[in-house]
């Protein structure tokens, strides 16, 4: 299985290491190549529906994972208007069962932390920083990553997992910059004794407003609470976390009400970040070089997949390169088939839950409070079966 040299993974972000992991226990090596010059992760809170589950477990860290994981009652959404709660859903063990697995909330470093120590332990990976991709050249047998230095690496394949301004992207779709959408993050973690006691459920609950919302949920076993705010102030460039005041934060959620708001007046250190996407597209393969995660299928946060479907992604690649016994010009066309319409499905709804639950006002908001709180759980298990009930092994959608 070594034959060709090893398999080169652009990123050291969690769909890197994913990758990294699932390519060794099918006994493939690969070099992973992370441009900054520690591996990390910046950011807070990740939500992880069951499918992020039956990936840790894939891919051999299920045990790991499930130790730093917080796992929450429910899904909350509240009117940010009103003060109402709207709908609950039960993450209880009917939903487990449901499901076969828990819905969670971690920290993103505690969950990168669980993928970089695998990689360490196992001697088919090998881990370089200061190593960004920038482009590659192939001859049909084999492929050369090029870094920025200008030094050359040498492997079988070359995947790219180099995020949303991916450069292997740039080679193999070649469309451009990511889409600004105008929607600005604000993130802050707050000591759980500073949360205010009425609202310092096990939940992850969503206050949703015209143009703004407020999510909030426990991590690190209830020390912190993540907090993450968003509002439409037609932000023109991308920007990522950058340093803001908090008065720039409150200027967004005036006109919320005031149970909600009081939650902004507990953060601070506040970072901002404006999301991007891009639109789906259907190749993500060039020869011997193929993409994934957020270089492959960039999405909005509201669906709350994006290092879900990435980890997917990984374990797709390994359960093909295991199936094809290795050989790329086989493989990376099937796994470029198997992951594509399932991820372009969590792009675009992810767009339209942005659009159709979290930001409506008037009568949309109205129309969207009668039909969720028409739902009983069993509805809402119905409406996730797709996503959640699948491996991402099996294609779009199960």
């Amino acid at each position: 299985m070594t034959q060709g040299g090893p398999i080169i993974i652009a990123g050291g972000g969690i769909g890197g290491l994913a990758t990294a992991i699932g390519l060794a226990q099918k006994g493939f090596p690969s070099i992973v190549l992370e441009k900054a010059p520690e591996l990390g992760e910046i950011g807070a809170g990740i939500q992880l529906g069951p499918n992020a589950f039956h990936s840790f477990d894939y891919l051999g860290v299920g045990d790991a994972a499930r130790d730093m994981a917080v796992y929450i009652d429910s899904l909350r959404l509240m009117d940010a208007i009103s003060g109402d709660e709207i709908t609950r859903i039960p993450l209880d063990d009917a939903f487990r069962t449901r499901f076969k697995n828990p819905y969670a909330v971690v920290h993103r470093g505690d969950l990168h932390g669980v993928f970089l120590r695998a990689c360490r332990e196992h001697e088919l990976i090998e881990l370089r920083t200061s190593s960004e991709v920038i482009d590659y050249d192939q001859d049909g047998s084999s492929i050369t990553a090029i870094l920025a230095d200008r030094s050359r690496i040498a492997g079988r394949a070359l995947i790219g997992a180099d995020g949303l301004w991916s450069k292997v992207r740039t080679r193999i779709a070649g469309d451009g910059k990511p889409r600004v959408s105008g929607h600005t993050t604000y993130r802050s973690v707050i000591p759980t004794e500073e949360m205010p006691k009425d609202l310092r459920w096990n939940a992850a609950t969503l206050w949703a407003g015209p143009k703004c919302h407020i999510v909030h949920y426990p991590l690190s076993g209830w020390k912190v609470f993540n907090l993450v705010v968003t509002y439409h102030n037609d932000a023109p460039e991308p920007v990522a976390g950058k340093p803001v005041s908090h008065d720039e934060v409150r200027r967004g959620f005036e006109h919320v009400n005031p149970i909600a708001r009081q939650i902004i007046e507990k953060g601070k250190d506040w970072k901002l970040w404006v999301l991007c996407d891009r639109d789906p597209i259907m190749n993500w393969v060039d020869g011997r070089a193929a993409l994934l995660g957020d270089a492959a299928h960039p999405m909005m946060q509201y669906f709350a997949q994006g290092a879900c479907m990435a980890m997917e992604d990984a374990v797709c690649l390994a359960a093909e390169m295991e199936a094809g016994d290795g050989d790329i010009e086989k493989v990376l066309p099937a796994y470029n088939a198997k992951r594509r319409t399932r991820t372009a499905r969590v792009q675009l709804q992810s767009r339209a839950i942005g659009d159709h639950i979290y930001h409506p006002s008037g009568a949309h908001a109205e129309l969207r409070n009668q039909i969720m709180q028409a739902k009983t759980a069993e509805d809402w298990y119905d409406v996730v079966q797709w996503l959640y009930g699948s491996t991402g092994l099996e294609g779009a959608v199960t």
